[in-house]
């Protein structure tokens, strides 16, 4: 395959090391850690009007979580080498760490704050489904069948103890791909110390995007009412994240502009060109300014329930598609220019091949199958988790 090249390009640079995999990886990371962070305002801040989306919000970080570390595994030359890291681990390495920190959230973190959440209605599905289903939900109590009062106050009081653990977890776990890429100072694409915080910021932003989404999508298909109080509440937090993200973004970009070193005639040129679509277009002008000034109007005008859910579905879509071309932006972006500062690559992505575009639609897609799995398994829904138990078994 011949890749057009401009200018003087070192040998190694010509062809691309990360593929649109390694996009797609701080993207998926990103609506994990953003959809946590909106699962923590219910349960720390006690922000009731939420309270709709919680369970939903874990069920999707868990979804998300499972396949994120996929475009890694399929972009490595020899993934069954993989498990060798944590049997060597090596801790001045942040890649090298990524497997503890991406155990540590799943399992102690994620997982548990689930588990003891779902705990009673796991006991009680264990006692009134039959077949296959009984004998999964049984597994699933791990033995504990107390119920009491007294026990789900104990869960409780864990679950919020391990859900404020959980939000620095959720920050270095997406911070630290920020850091990954802020601290390779060899490219003045990324060597920045905000790269950390915007990654943070725009993975909050993401994740409350789709968050919203899917209680309205998923609403709407069990023909249940949309609750406006809830999702004007995710509204307003998803409006004010991506201010203060735009502006961190805008100060990275005053900043350089500001500085001017000798990479800068370099980058305004691949901005005016080879990524003016997918940065100016994409993500500035349809992915940021678009679905904030969308959000913005309906924080100032009292627009009516169904413009407001019409505005939300286009604000969050657009979020979403701004996100990731902000990932594209920085990790192919930062490799189509020499460190010579002469030169242009391109990137050409293949269709049916193992870092392709069919590829990346498979991995985008699974998240929402394991989603759909999780909500048959343990529905969001109170309504369906109102089951009983006898007396004896409560007391048991």
């Amino acid at each position: 395959m011949q890749i057009p090249v401009q200018g003087f390009m070192y040998p190694n640079e010509v062809e691309l090391q990360w593929s649109v995999l390694i996009v797609l990886y701080p993207f998926l990371t990103g609506l994990v850690a953003g959809a946590f962070i909106l699962a923590s305002l219910e349960r720390v801040f006690r922000v009731e009007a939420v309270k709709p989306t919680y369970r939903l919000a874990l069920l999707t970080a868990l979804a998300f979580l499972l396949v994120a570390p996929l475009p890694l595994q399929l972009h490595l030359g020899h993934p069954e080498r993989s498990y060798e890291m944590y049997l060597t681990p090596h801790r001045s390495s942040a890649m090298a760490m990524f497997g503890f920190v991406y155990l540590w959230y799943l399992l102690a973190v994620l997982v548990l704050e689930i588990w003891l959440d779902y705990r009673r209605d796991i006991v009680v599905l264990s006692q009134t489904t039959t077949g296959w289903r009984r004998l999964l939900y049984r597994i699933l109590t791990l033995g504990s069948t107390n119920i009491s009062p007294r026990a789900l106050e104990i869960d409780e009081r864990a679950g919020w103890l391990i859900t404020v653990i959980g939000i620095p977890s959720a920050f270095l776990l997406h911070g630290y791909v920020g850091f990954i890429f802020g601290s390779v100072k060899a490219n003045p694409w990324w060597s920045s110390p905000l790269m950390p915080v915007v990654f943070l910021f725009s993975a909050m932003v993401s994740g409350i995007a789709v968050v919203m989404l899917l209680y309205m999508l998923v609403n709407s298909l069990r023909k249940e009412p949309i609750d406006m109080r809830c999702v004007d509440t995710v509204a307003m937090y998803l409006f004010y994240t991506f201010v203060i993200d735009f502006s961190l973004e805008m100060l990275d970009l005053i900043h350089r502009i500001y500085e001017a070193d000798e990479s800068f005639r370099s980058l305004d040129f691949m901005v005016h060109t080879r990524m003016y679509f997918s940065q100016v277009v994409l993500q500035i002008l349809l992915g940021t300014l678009l679905p904030i000034t969308l959000l913005g109007a309906t924080q100032v005008l009292k627009l009516p329930a169904l413009v407001r859910k019409q505005i939300y579905v286009l604000a969050g879509c657009l979020t979403l598609v701004g996100i990731f071309a902000m990932r594209w932006n920085v990790v192919i972006g930062g490799q189509l220019f020499s460190k010579s500062f002469l030169g242009y690559t391109t990137y050409k992505m293949g269709f049916v091949a193992r870092e392709g575009l069919l590829t990346a639609i498979v991995l985008t897609v699974l998240p929402f199958v394991f989603l759909w799995v999780l909500v048959k398994l343990l529905p969001p829904w109170p309504e369906r988790n109102s089951g009983s138990l006898p007396e004896a078994t409560l007391a048991h």
